[in-house]
């Protein structure tokens, strides 16, 4: 997963930045709109917390917050988003999880269907590589400057479960549950938060280089363009050098 994690940096770089950030905008004020219907409060309501949270990282308008929660609280008019998850394979076999918020599963479901077989893959049945992954809480602080033994420490004294560093970044997971504690915690450290994100991590990963590869990725910037889905998570690892060849 770690060429995964770093190949959505990179393409974060890659194309126009106005276009990127109204993509982002569009999917955090799904999270946001779908989180609040368990509750407007984020003190009350951990999943809402932690979507505001992410969109502060992303720099959305405070607005935009606003308005997308009181969409979920009903507000304002909204359109009703389900939560669906979809699972399918990328070559090689690579395992994928596909999360969206839509407003018309069938529609959704045909177009992820689509774009697996566009792109190499192929859409799976429930259950079929869901096996593979663990739900985890992951926070991402900017290497520079960073003491590496007091970000391991402080981490690993709030909660985290693990620390690793990738390039320019390090990756702080944890479970789910405690991950704005352990916000709180680093950023009282005196670090700054990056980023950060409850996602599926894969237990096993394949490495994948050359052809199949770089068809995957296709593949995974297909997907994470579709309006409909939130997030992609699949079970593979690159070499540094095949991502600055991407």
């Amino acid at each position: 997963m770690a060429g995964h994690s770093k190949w959505k940096n990179i393409r974060l770089h890659k194309g126009k930045a106005d276009v990127v950030r109204a993509k982002l905008f569009g999917k955090l004020s799904r999270d946001l709109t779908t989180a609040a219907k368990a509750g407007g409060e984020p003190d009350s309501n951990p999943r809402l917390r932690l979507a505001i949270d992410k969109a502060k990282a992303g720099s959305m308008p405070a607005d935009n917050i606003k308005r997308a929660i009181q969409k979920g609280t009903g507000e304002l008019a909204a359109d009703n988003f389900d939560e669906v998850t979809y699972e399918g394979y990328g070559p090689n076999g690579v395992a994928v999880m596909v999360e969206t918020a839509t407003d018309n599963r069938n529609r959704t479901v045909a177009d992820i269907r689509s774009i697996f077989n566009k792109n190499g893959g192929s859409l799976g049945e429930s259950g079929s590589v869901a096996w593979q992954f663990e739900r985890k809480g992951q926070i991402t602080v900017a290497a520079l400057n960073v003491d590496e033994d007091a970000l391991f420490e402080a981490a690993l004294e709030a909660g985290a479960e693990d620390v690793q560093r990738e390039g320019d970044e390090f990756l702080v997971q944890a479970a789910p549950e405690t991950l704005s504690a352990l916000q709180i915690a680093l950023e009282g450290a005196g670090f700054t938060i990056a980023d950060l994100e409850v996602s599926l991590v894969p237990t096993t990963t394949i490495e994948l280089e050359g052809d199949s590869a770089k068809k995957m990725l296709k593949l995974l910037d297909a997907l994470e363009d579709y309006a409909d889905v939130q997030s992609v998570s699949a079970n593979f690892e690159l070499s540094d050098a095949e991502l600055g060849e991407s």
